[in-house]
């Protein structure tokens, strides 16, 4: 088996292991947080964008406060939002466990942080912080259509009925109020809600810590954690909090955008040096490299499948097929190229971040991407070319001694071949091989080195000596009606 194809086997085998973990099912029975002795809190910090890399920690933080049977499981948080479907999947889980959630907002919780912090249980506040300004936006900061708006509101607005009414009993008459006012969270997403007394229309609501209070979206103003615990009759008690693994820091780096542009560069000028000399070489082994640090940490994300990994491995092989095998520049280099780019982009974005659950198709992320990665090539492709000409080049001795770069003149005594080969110049003969540009040749029954003038020359079809140069006849194809 070929050192290449040992390769391929076994990064796609690598692949097929890999797969996004199942946290356990969970009843919706909280625990009594009752002070008791050895009582545990769990504690997760979220203090940045809310990405695919936080609800991957979320699922990892439940499933280890589940087997350390902790008593309430508090999320630290300060963001400005992020992804909705991470933060959506988040919430999921909040509503879903079986012990009590808090969340105690050291400064923000903005966006897709306000829609995590209403699910929880409780939510605490430090003097100074805000939650709210949950509507949609682009990349570029601009609100979405409607209709993503429409599914946020629909989101915000079941997040803050999942608690409940609270019963008042006034003499004979008994009312139930919400404990968290879905109109309230609807209004923190579309400005054109309004709730009398609480937010006039034409502006999308935020609460200060104090509002938040008074609005019922706060359970409580503390200047730290302790503060809180003590305040909620707990003060004997452990907190453990939750530590990234050292491969959840690298996943989160290679999946940056900038690291991902640079693997793309050196996925693509490794394939460049590699099909400029066939055969397992160093360029192969960094290509190689780069597109295992690109695809596997993607995969294991969610963003990549299996299906753009053979999209990338189809598009090398259909580039491979045109240099070597047909001749030209045709279909296959074409496909090729585009499948190699297609395969690299839709790795960067996630199925959900295009078709998100409202339905409606979002091409943004995916051109930046492909903006991304067509950047990337291209930088990658003119480089490569600039790095062998200095590299391998006259103009510079590095590496000078992999090429050479002297001449040997015919004044000093020193002759390329017996000159009798000169004087094939004008002969006709057959072409033993395909010239792809070069191959065989056979002249009088003698075979020879040859090398085709323009393009490609079939297996058996006549050929012209045209001239003669290092060892090498250079031929041309003989027409015939």
């Amino acid at each position: 088996m070929k050192f290449s194809h040992f390769i391929l086997i076994s990064f796609l085998s690598m692949l097929c292991l890999l797969g996004p973990g199942n946290s356990k099912a969970q009843d919706n029975r909280k625990k009594d947080t009752t002070t008791q002795d050895g009582f545990l809190v769990y504690k997760l910090e979220i203090f940045e964008k809310i990405s695919m890399s936080a609800w991957r920690n979320t699922q990892q933080a439940f499933n280890e406060a589940d087997s350390l049977e902790a008593d309430v499981f508090l999320i630290h948080m300060n963001t400005y939002g992020g992804l909705v479907v991470a933060a959506d999947s988040i919430r999921t889980a909040i509503l879903n466990a079986d012990m009590p959630v808090w969340v105690y907002i050291d400064n923000n919780a903005a966006s897709a942080g306000a829609l995590i912090s209403i699910a929880c249980d409780k939510i605490f506040m430090k003097e100074g912080s805000s939650i709210g300004a949950a509507t949609v936006v682009s990349q570029d900061g601009k609100a979405m259509p409607d209709k993503y708006q429409s599914y946020m509101r629909s989101t915000m607005r079941s997040t803050a009925e999942a608690h409940g009414k609270d019963t008042i009993i006034n003499g004979n008459d008994t009312s139930y109020v919400w404990k968290r006012d879905p109109a309230i969270a609807e209004a923190m997403v579309d400005p054109d809600v309004y709730v009398p007394g609480v937010i006039d229309s034409t502006k999308v609501l935020t609460f200060t810590a104090s509002e938040a209070v008074k609005h019922g979206f706060c359970d409580g103003i503390y200047a730290d954690i302790q503060s809180l615990m003590l305040e909620q009759g707990i003060s004997d008690y452990e907190t453990k909090t939750f530590e990234p693994t050292a491969m959840d820091k690298i996943l989160g780096f290679l999946t940056s955008p900038g690291f991902q542009g640079i693997l793309v560069m050196l996925i693509i000028g490794g394939l460049y040096f590699e099909l400029q000399s066939p055969g397992i070489g160093f360029p192969f082994i960094i290509a190689i490299a780069s597109a295992l640090l690109y695809f596997a940490p993607a995969y294991i994300e969610g963003l990549a499948g299996h299906w753009e990994i053979l999209l990338f491995i189809a598009g090398v092989i259909l580039i491979a097929v045109e240099i070597f095998v047909i001749p030209g520049f045709g279909v296959a280099g074409i496909l090729g190229i585009a499948a190699l780019i297609i395969g690299l982009a839709m790795s960067m974005v996630g199925e959900y971040e295009i078709n998100p659950p409202q339905g409606e198709i979002n091409l943004a992320p995916l051109v930046k991407a492909l903006a991304v990665v067509i950047v990337a090539s291209t930088l990658s492709f003119f480089l490569s070319i600039w790095l062998s000409g200095k590299l391998f080049g006259q103009s510079t001795r590095l590496f000078g001694s992999l090429a050479l770069d002297t001449t040997q003149q015919t004044e000093e005594g020193y002759i390329s071949a017996d000159n009798s080969w000169r004087d094939m110049i004008g002969k006709t003969g057959t072409a033993l091989s395909d010239l792809r540009p070069s191959g065989k040749i056979e002249i009088d029954e003698k075979i020879y080195n040859a090398k085709a003038i323009n393009g490609y020359i079939e297996q058996g079809s006549p050929v012209v000596v045209k001239r003669f140069e290092t060892v090498q006849l250079y031929v041309e194809l003989i027409e015939t009606e």
